[in-house]
């Protein structure tokens, strides 16, 4: 089983080649980390030359944001939450809306943080 734990500056080159390259050339970043987010099948070159994020790479920036919405939440109930973000977090009974504003954290979604915690300690 592969190592799929990614490190900062992989997150940083599925962010950049996400948001789209405003040239041909791909940045130091991205470079750096193509061969191994292609090799976990993240990214992928297009017909034209292209990266592109795959699903896979898709879905891991959208957890990525979704464990830090959620560490967000926890640590301030009136932090800010996209609204994709926010509708998934409630939809797996992670976050309730205050009816002040803002968002608790659910006893299942401390437990979640609290198995991710774990997860980082232990790589």
């Amino acid at each position: 089983m592969k190592n799929e734990k990614l490190t900062t500056d992989e997150y940083d080159a599925l962010g950049h080649v996400e948001r789209g390259a405003a040239h041909d050339k791909v940045n130091a970043c991205v470079g750096r980390n193509v061969k191994r987010l292609s090799g976990l099948k993240m990214i992928q070159y297009g017909k034209d030359g292209r990266l592109t994020l795959t699903d896979k790479g898709q879905q891991t920036l959208f957890l990525r944001r979704c464990i830090g919405g959620l560490r967000a939440v926890s640590a301030d109930p009136a932090a800010k939450l996209d609204a994709d973000v926010a509708a998934f977090l409630g939809k797996k009974s992670h976050i309730i809306a205050r009816e002040e504003g803002g968002y608790d954290v659910t006893d299942k979604g401390r437990e979640s943080l609290a198995d991710i915690e774990a997860q980082d300690k232990l790589k």
